[in-house]
């Protein structure tokens, strides 16, 4: 009876965790959605939005775009992982931005439509593909204004600063900066080997695949800080314990060639500033419109 009850027990301890996984998971899977799930949701937003891809140097991208005029700047969203162009929704529904800019969701490789589950974890390979996406939505002399988050103002920092005639203004929200300056989840070492990789949902999987090379991209970007020459904003929470906030000080104490250099720490806030501070985002995507 004893031995009956434990099995019992460790079932139901089971099958809560596969209940609290299942829910946790659940909305990096829905997030990764196909043409037609992107097409729905920007439709049920009522928005008009251009769902398109592009030959990049290495990889085929995903794009979605708002808006084609020529008067306005372009503003670019990165996202982070694991994610897509779709985590952008808010943003892109904010008639103030639009009517501003043109804004331009690119699925970052390894996400969404950019061939999904495929990793590339070379930071600088990234940025050559989102570069080349921005080259071919880009009209003629038009400004740019790059917002990345989390692992996106990683590649947004990269791009930056290999294309620095590319970014007029440049906004690193909870961006990953500084090498071993974030947290990393015990269970990302064990289920990136192959076989448990399967198990896990394709964003997660490349996710995973980025997180444990992100140290030695860091390393790789450490000398190159001097070459960002636009407007930048760096914004972080000072409660952040998934990257933490030296990331920002180490930024902001590299780069020494932006005409302006905004450093705001949010006070209480922790990771996910898109939902905890939108107004203080939009706030300085504005600045950095009205400055381009």
């Amino acid at each position: 009876m004893l031995l009956r009850k434990k099995r019992s027990y460790l079932l139901l301890a089971f099958l809560l965790f596969v209940a609290y996984a299942v829910y946790r998971l659940e909305p990096y899977v829905t997030i990764q959605m196909n043409d037609d799930q992107l097409s729905a949701t920007m439709k049920s937003a009522r928005l008009d939005a251009e769902i398109g891809y592009q030959e990049g140097t290495t990889r085929r991208l995903r794009y979605l775009q708002i808006g084609q005029d020529t008067s306005k700047p372009l503003l670019v969203f990165i996202h982070g992982a694991p994610s897509s162009s779709a985590w952008w929704l808010s943003m892109m529904r904010d008639s103030s931005l639009r009517s501003e800019a043109n804004l331009l969701a690119i699925d970052r490789p390894g996400y969404g439509g950019s061939g999904l589950g495929m990793p590339m974890t070379s930071v600088q390979e990234q940025a050559e593909n989102v570069a080349a996406v921005i080259r071919s939505r880009r009209h003629p002399n038009q400004k740019i204004v790059v917002h990345g988050s989390s692992y996106g103002g990683t590649v947004s920092a990269r791009l930056a600063m290999d294309f620095p005639n590319l970014v007029d203004g440049l906004l690193l929200q909870s961006a990953s900066m500084a090498p071993t300056e974030e947290y990393t989840f015990w269970i990302t070492h064990p289920t990136s080997h192959w076989a448990l990789s399967w198990l896990l949902p394709s964003g997660i999987n490349t996710a995973n695949h980025e997180k444990l090379a992100h140290e030695a991209e860091l390393h790789d970007m450490a000398n190159e800080w001097h070459n960002i020459d636009a407007n930048t904003v760096i914004l972080h929470g000072t409660d952040d314990w998934l990257i933490y906030p030296r990331n920002a000080y180490y930024a902001c104490d590299r780069i020494i060639n932006a005409p302006t250099l905004v450093h705001h720490m949010v006070k209480g806030k922790q990771h996910d500033l898109l939902y905890t501070a939108p107004k203080l985002l939009k706030h300085y995507l504005h600045f950095l419109l009205a400055e381009a």
